[in-house]
């Protein structure tokens, strides 16, 4: 593992656990005392993290590390990558899919990319990367730039009926049995003008995710067609979700 690679993760580790030792670091990744303190040393001095007595704690008003140009930051990536290509088996030559905003669907459009797929997007690093692959078909919905989310949102409700898709890619904060919860409202409302143009909704989430509720409920159990998600997930509410009907994928 190179430094930058265990950067990385004690990053991730500090972000679930809100706060480390030096032991935690030593242990987790097998290095010296020295080596441990002159990484979290150096972590403080970007500003990725907060140094404490004896360890580190995470910066709460800190937004997710991960960009398009870094995504290797994003957290439970090998799942998340998984997630995104068995979704983008899903789509066939010709389909037109939409895809919303987030780390899972960018790694999703990256699949699609150079495909004859159809995409629709308000995500604008999505949008600008699959144009710098000259990828034939992107459209994006207008509005208002969103610099939080880096979306755009419309002010008008009639303008997603102009827009229709096969499929319709979303993600969220949490996902229970009564189904799929989002965290940021005007996002979330964007997204629901969508859902009755698209033919299916498919819901990516990785394990961590499912059992979580957080936000507003986004779109209930018998709105989703299927689920994606990871081999961890709580097997109890997967269960439970296939027998309302609901098709959920692991891998």
């Amino acid at each position: 593992m190179t430094e930058s690679q265990r950067h990385n993760a004690i990053l991730e580790l500090v972000q679930r656990k809100g706060q480390i030792s030096i032991a935690n670091v030593i242990d987790t990744f097998n290095i010296s005392p020295a080596t441990a303190r002159r990484d979290i040393n150096k972590l403080n001095n970007m500003n990725k993290l907060r140094k404490v007595r004896n360890g580190a704690e995470v910066i709460h008003s800190q937004r997710p590390a991960w960009t398009p140009l870094n995504i290797h930051q994003a957290q439970n990536l090998n799942e998340k990558m998984r997630i995104a290509k068995a979704a983008s088996e899903l789509c066939q030559p010709g389909e037109s899919v939409v895809i919303n905003c987030g780390s899972t669907a960018f790694l999703l459009g990256k699949e699609i990319a150079g495909r004859d797929i159809q995409v629709i997007t308000n995500y604008l690093p999505l949008a600008n990367y699959l144009i710098e692959q000259e990828h034939d078909s992107v459209v994006i919905m207008g509005g208002q730039y969103n610099k939080s989310q880096s979306i755009t949102l419309s002010p008008q409700d009639s303008d997603s009926s102009l827009y229709a898709g096969h499929w319709m890619f979303t993600s969220g904060k949490g996902l229970t049995v009564d189904g799929l919860y989002k965290t940021d409202m005007l996002t979330a409302m964007a997204e629901q003008k969508m859902l009755k143009y698209v033919g299916k909704l498919v819901v990516l989430v990785d394990s961590s995710k499912i059992g979580q509720r957080a936000g507003m409920l986004f779109s209930r159990t018998e709105q989703i067609n299927m689920i994606i998600t990871g081999k961890a997930a709580d097997a109890v509410i997967v269960e439970q979700l296939r027998q309302q009907g609901v098709e959920v994928v692991l891998v």
